[in-house]
């Protein structure tokens, strides 16, 4: 039993679409526009599970799919109400346990109870029981996990940080033992890598892994780097890249590192600094879609990845709407495996 890597063949990658309901105010067109371009890509590949909140919404998206030449024959549309959009949290982690997936549903807890979950912690269970999964058994899992403060690298390791899960505001009671033998049993890891740096400037997730270094094969780790020192970002992430140095697989061996160049700072009208990262890529089947910031910076970023996965087409697509609300393409997604049949119920 293990949960697959990223970059395992997929059957289909999830969004929950936005909303006017949802904290987007007048940047919901600019953050729907962002969204059809990620539908797009994955189209491209395979399906895409699209969550509306209600009937209405699900005609827009299919018109706005249309205009923009979606392959509609891949994309399956969900009415399943949500507070916001960032399924990677609120979706499921898929193991594949003896060729068979089955869905696990962590509980979510709007990161620490920061912001209203009640619908989003639902949202799993909602699209299993419409039969949007096919036949994919699922289990209730009594943990407070987000899907973006783990990574697996497919051979039984584990990477995640204390400042994130590791907190009482999600699983009382528990430290980094007691939780990091619980998340291996369930997503069956042996090994679990525990990281105390690397924080963004915005990140109202607690310094989510995903926003920070992420495996691209068994033994290489992509990594958000800085070399600016006058960088407010500088000291910590200067002190993750030691932290990952020092890492080793259940072999012994280092980590093959790359950084990701950090992209030039961003900030909302208020004057905060957003999260932007390149580290918040999707990998897919046959590309990896990076966020882009319209920044210099991420062609270079582009080029790291490219190396990472020489046999996958990179792809940017322009995520300034999406990190308004701290969040980036990753942190918008959640990959099905293979083993998963997503359909549309008849």
């Amino acid at each position: 039993m293990h949960l697959p890597p990223e970059w395992w063949p997929q059957s289909a990658v999830m969004l929950t679409w936005p909303h006017a309901a949802g904290d987007w105010g007048t940047n919901l067109p600019q953050v729907e526009a962002n969204f059809v371009a990620i539908a797009a890509q994955i189209a491209l590949r395979q399906a895409v599970l699209i969550s509306a909140p209600n009937p209405g919404a699900a005609q827009l998206i299919r018109s706005q799919l249309q205009a923009a030449r979606v392959n509609l024959a891949q994309v399956h549309i969900a009415i399943a109400p949500s507070n916001d959009i960032w399924v990677r949290d609120h979706g499921p982690l898929t193991i594949i346990d003896k060729d068979q997936a089955q869905l696990l549903n962590f509980n979510f807890n709007g990161w620490g109870g920061k912001y209203p979950s009640g619908l989003d912690n639902t949202l799993t269970r909602t699209l299993h029981e419409q039969g949007f999964f096919g036949t994919t058994a699922i289990q209730d899992i009594d943990l407070v996990v987000e899907g973006g403060a783990i990574e697996v690298n497919g051979e039984g390791c584990l990477l995640t940080s204390t400042a994130c899960l590791d907190l009482p505001s999600r699983n009382p009671g528990m430290d980094t033992h007691s939780l990091g033998a619980k998340l291996g049993e369930a997503l069956g890891c042996e090994t679990v890598h525990w990281l105390s740096h690397g924080q963004l400037q915005g990140d109202d997730t607690d310094g989510h892994i995903d926003t920070l270094a992420r495996f691209t094969d068994a033994n290489c780790i992509v990594y958000q780097g800085c070399e600016n020192p006058a960088d407010e970002h500088y000291a910590e992430l200067q002190a993750m890249a030691d932290e990952l140095a020092e890492l080793r697989n259940p072999h012994g061996e280092p980590y093959t590192l790359n950084a990701l160049p950090m992209p030039g700072a961003i900030y909302n009208a208020h004057g905060q600094r957003l999260p932007a990262s390149y580290a918040n890529f999707l990998i897919i089947n046959d590309a990896v879609l990076m966020p882009g910031y319209a920044d210099p910076m991420d062609s270079i970023a582009a080029q790291v990845l490219d190396e990472c996965f020489p046999n996958r087409e990179i792809v940017t697509i322009d995520c300034r709407a999406l990190v308004e609300q701290f969040g980036s393409l990753h942190c918008a997604t959640m990959q099905l495996p293979q083993a998963v049949n997503v359909q549309s119920p008849s």
